[in-house]
């Protein structure tokens, strides 16, 4: 599996531990002398799977910060310690439980005991390490899998929240969408000191198509309009299905008056142009609208400003339909 180690620790702790990570994987592995070498590494990759020599100053202390981050606290943590065993089992027992303790404290997900041989060359020593070794490269591999599970479940949730965010019939983001959206670039806007409009549009007579050439035929419609619709608004302007035959568009960095504009050109776009829902039918179809600028009293969500457009929409069709009536 694609994946990234970062070693962390001394040269002699690499030397020991290096070649039995590449015998098990052909994951990309970098190392740092020290954690405040880390640092910098971790904040700009984000490896998957990180090893620590727990002997080191502030090995612990960057276990703990990882954790603590969101969007690093899914790293593997394998914590290492070089252990000097005692003459006294039980005083070594302790001493190896309070370091484990003190490990999963700081968020580590595995935590092994061992002993480095003196020098990095003695590699005839690594004889007595083989538990050690199959251990580590066992961690490793959990340590992989829980890497490619997480991927995967990442994956799938930006499947769900595609189609959670998506309106199957137009492909337009939906209203749930655009109640996220909204406040955000309501945001966006008071802090740069920029207008930003809202466009309310609605089928005119949509009722009659659907109960004169049926609902397969209304569907049809709704995709060719949001079609149209995305076709011919500007770069910068969102366009969603708000329901129905309602869709909601914002307009940022527009005033009243360009929105009134905007709007105008959609409705005799829309308007003066035929829909062909197939090779024997061609419909003809108009939008009314209605449009509303952010207000200094305006709420953070953005509600009132949607009561406006809202209201404008229905005093436009009202009047009569196919038509805009603005702020």
């Amino acid at each position: 599996m694609d994946a990234s180690i970062l070693l962390v620790g001394c040269e002699l702790f690499l030397a020991t531990i290096l070649e039995p990570i590449r015998d098990i994987t052909a994951s990309t592995i970098e190392v740092a002398s020290n954690p405040a070498e880390a640092v910098p590494l971790i904040q700009a990759q984000q490896p998957d799977l990180l090893i620590l020599q727990a002997n080191q100053p502030d090995s612990f202390a960057l276990c703990h910060q990882i954790k603590e981050q969101s969007r690093l606290s899914w790293i593997y943590c394998i914590v290492l310690e070089d252990c000097k065993f005692e003459v006294d089992p039980t005083l070594q027992m302790q001493r190896s439980l309070e370091s484990e303790i003190k490990a999963l404290d700081a968020g580590a997900d595995a935590y092994l005991l061992t002993q480095f041989p003196q020098f990095a060359s003695q590699l005839s020593q690594l004889e007595t390490q083989k538990p050690f070794i199959r251990l580590l490269q066992a961690h490793v591999q959990v340590g992989l899998r829980r890497v490619h599970n997480h991927r995967e479940l990442m994956r799938a949730n930006d499947v769900l929240s595609a189609i959670a965010l998506s309106d199957p019939l137009t492909e337009l983001n939906n209203r749930r969408a655009f109640e996220w959206e909204l406040p955000r670039q309501i945001n966006n806007a008071r802090s740069r000191d920029l207008p930003i409009s809202l466009m309310m549009l609605d089928v005119d007579f949509f009722k009659t198509i659907n109960d004169t050439y049926g609902h397969l035929v209304g569907d049809r419609a709704l995709q060719l309009i949001a079609t149209r619709l995305r076709h011919n608004l500007r770069f910068y302007d969102t366009p969603f299905r708000y329901g129905g035959e309602e869709f909601v568009i914002i307009l940022s960095e527009t005033d009243c008056t360009e929105a009134n504009l905007v709007a105008r050109r959609l409705c005799r776009l829309i308007a003066e142009q035929p829909f062909v829902i197939d090779e024997t039918l061609d419909l003809r179809i108009t939008v009314s609208a209605g449009t509303a600028s952010l207000l200094p009293d305006d709420d953070v969500r953005g509600t009132s400003m949607l009561r406006r457009a809202d209201h404008n929409l229905l005093t436009a069709k009202s009047q009569g339909r196919n038509r805009v009536v603005s702020c």
